[in-house]
């Protein structure tokens, strides 16, 4: 004989977490209740649109202003401004190659003594560093960037300007005299000054920038080098240089984008006189130092108009040098794996 079926009886527990999961979460409770996205996402796309056009609106105003503030010396002297070696507040005559030659050498010193050094201490961060040390010296080395540049000045006025012109020039001058950049009357003071506290100021942006590069690329490669038999160096060369090269090419460029605009500590050191020499060790003049140097001293709207014009041929000479590393860039990263870059 059967009986009636028998229904089970829900748990007070079981209830309550059925009714829990059933309810509708927080995010959907939104989605549910704000009705169309369809003006939300117009407004969205229309505001990030704005912030990305902000961009060319700051370059365009820059660019407009400074072609607008330099049309005397443009109207005078047409392109022949930027190669012409004369700077004649008195009699009205002025060129900027003196400026761009002592910007550009200067900038390229630092790079030469900076990059080695920048990527051997990334090296040794990322690789070889014991563990009780690397904070410590990853603090320091970023400390260097948080230095004002007129400290840096300062510094190398009472250090190391004394410091070049009794050990380091002497010595430079006896073995490498012959080539001719280091040649002529050892004041101190001059290019290669202005390049070694240059490099000291951009050390710690490349460094930084390659160690976060080095760090990214994946243990496996670094392990799989040494699987095949490689050297510690050759596993750094191969397993970790060779993939973090684009991130690498980028921290240059950044510190040179430094160097180019560099001026308090620059113009401290570099002599202020507008000369074009092939020794290091002479006197030179930067765009950036002679507009700090000169704008307060302008007396005449000639004047004025040619310090603005040597800005803006620094901002052309910031453009040429970075397509010219965009170039490098897309030379070096042909055919590399995507993730690396």
């Amino acid at each position: 004989m059967s009986g009636p079926p028998i229904v089970p009886i829900p748990s007070p527990a079981t209830s309550t977490t059925e009714a829990a999961s059933s309810a509708p979460s927080p995010v959907r409770k939104f989605l549910t209740e704000r009705g169309s996205s369809a003006l939300g996402d117009h407004a969205f796309r229309w505001i990030m649109l704005l912030c990305a056009l902000v961009i060319f609106a700051i370059v365009g105003l820059i660019l407009w202003e400074l072609v607008a503030r330099s049309q005397l010396t443009i109207s005078k002297f047409g392109l022949s401004f930027f190669f012409k070696q004369a700077w004649d507040p008195v009699s009205g005559d002025y060129g900027a190659w003196p400026f761009i030659y002592g910007t550009l050498v200067s900038s390229l010193v630092s790079l030469i003594i900076a990059v080695p050094l920048a990527v051997g201490v990334a090296v040794f961060l990322t690789e070889m560093c014991p563990k009780f040390l690397r904070g410590p010296l990853s603090f320091l080395t970023e400390l260097l960037a948080a230095i004002p540049s007129v400290v840096y000045g300062l510094w190398a006025v009472f250090v190391l300007v004394p410091l070049l012109r009794e050990h380091v020039n002497p010595v430079l001058m006896k073995t490498l005299g012959w080539t001719g950049f280091f040649a002529g009357p050892n004041y101190g003071i001059g290019m290669l000054a202005a390049g070694v506290i240059l490099a000291i100021m951009i050390l710690p942006i490349i460094s930084s920038l390659t160690r976060e590069v080095m760090t990214a690329v994946p243990h496996t490669q670094r392990e799989a080098v040494l699987a095949l038999g490689a050297t510690r160096w050759e596993m750094i060369r191969m397993g970790v240089l060779r993939n973090a090269r684009i991130g690498i090419v980028g921290s240059i460029i950044l510190g040179l984008g430094r160097a180019l605009g560099e001026t308090m500590a620059v113009t401290m050191v570099i002599g202020n006189r507008p000369e074009i020499v092939k020794s290091l060790l002479g006197l030179g003049y930067s765009m950036s130092s002679v507009i700090a140097n000169e704008f307060s001293e302008a007396s005449d709207d000639l004047y004025l108009s040619a310090l603005i014009e040597i800005g803006l041929a620094l901002f052309i000479v910031t453009i040429i040098v970075n397509a010219i590393a965009r170039l490098l860039v897309w030379a070096v990263t042909r055919g590399a794996p995507p993730r690396v870059a």
